[in-house]
């Protein structure tokens, strides 16, 4: 006998562009979004019966309609103005769980002023939100960006670590620190923060600490970034890094006849160490 497990379906992938007029000024957001249901959706599965299955097509479509109607001005209260219109319209489902990625659009600045309807990308990295909510519960949202990329050319050091027959790597005490950081934070239960506000205190926070820190590890840097960002933002329960160590590596000019004083470097970003950690309060 064969029965259906835990399962939930919606639509990924849905891509929109959304100006904001303010008069002569305009705000410009890029998000991609998905919706997952969850519910009495076992027919199904199990009978070819889809009288309780609202059409991910359609799920794409409401993403749109309600994106137009909103007032939201960041990613985590649009998920959540989506999610509640999901469950106040279809009884069927029990849960909903809407993500949303950003791409990082900011203002061009020209002769020291921002262009009022001009942007540029900012960077790689992506603003993330991921908000769960089950019939008659409250929300639970967690914040976070992907693929922030930053680096630093001193302060970084390696020493001290297992050394064994298959050990190659040679103590460093001045080197490249290189990450691409992925970082998410619950808000505390309760919580009613201003997102945008708290999405720069941490960022800034998390950037800061990475400039200053003496570094003796990846894994030290990662938990005083933490702490840091912990210390910014209060209304977060708690704060999880992802940090792959990007290499750069010196490059031997001795063939060559030539010195390397810590001066050419060949960037290795496979393999990587790859180092997570969840800093709590």
């Amino acid at each position: 006998m064969a029965r259906l497990g835990e399962n939930r379906y919606g639509k990924s992938r849905v891509r929109l562009s959304r100006i904001t007029r303010q008069g002569d000024r305009h705000e410009f957001h890029e998000w991609t979004v998905r919706v997952l249901l969850e519910g009495d959706f076992e027919s199904s599965f199990t009978d070819a019966d889809n009288s309780n299955i609202l059409p991910t097509d359609t799920i794409k479509n409401t993403v749109y309609s309600v994106a137009r109607a909103s007032k939201a001005a960041t990613i985590e209260e649009f998920a959540i103005e989506l999610g509640d219109y999901f469950l106040t319209n279809n009884a069927q489902a029990s849960g909903a769980l809407v993500e949303i990625e950003e791409r990082a659009w900011e203002r061009v600045i020209t002769d020291g002023a921002p262009e009022p309807t001009t942007f540029k990308l900012g960077g790689p990295e992506l603003h993330t939100v991921r908000a769960v909510r089950d019939q008659d519960r409250e929300w639970s949202v967690t914040s976070g960006i992907d693929g922030l990329v930053i680096l630093k050319t001193t302060k970084s050091a390696f020493t001290g670590y297992i050394k064994d027959k298959l050990t190659t790597l040679k103590p460093a005490t001045d080197r490249i620190f290189g990450t691409s950081a992925t970082v998410t934070w619950p808000f505390a239960e309760g919580a009613l923060p201003d997102y945008a506000q708290v999405r720069a205190r941490v960022i800034a926070g998390l950037l800061k600490e990475f400039a200053v820190h003496n570094s003796m590890s990846v894994q030290h840097t990662l938990f005083d970034m933490g702490k840091a960002a912990l210390a910014a933002a209060p209304e977060i329960a708690s704060i999880t890094l992802t940090m792959p160590n990007l290499h750069h590596l010196l490059a031997d000019l001795s063939p060559f006849g030539q010195d390397n004083p810590n001066h050419i470097f060949v960037p290795i970003d496979e393999p990587h160490g790859y180092i997570e950690a969840t800093i709590e309060r």
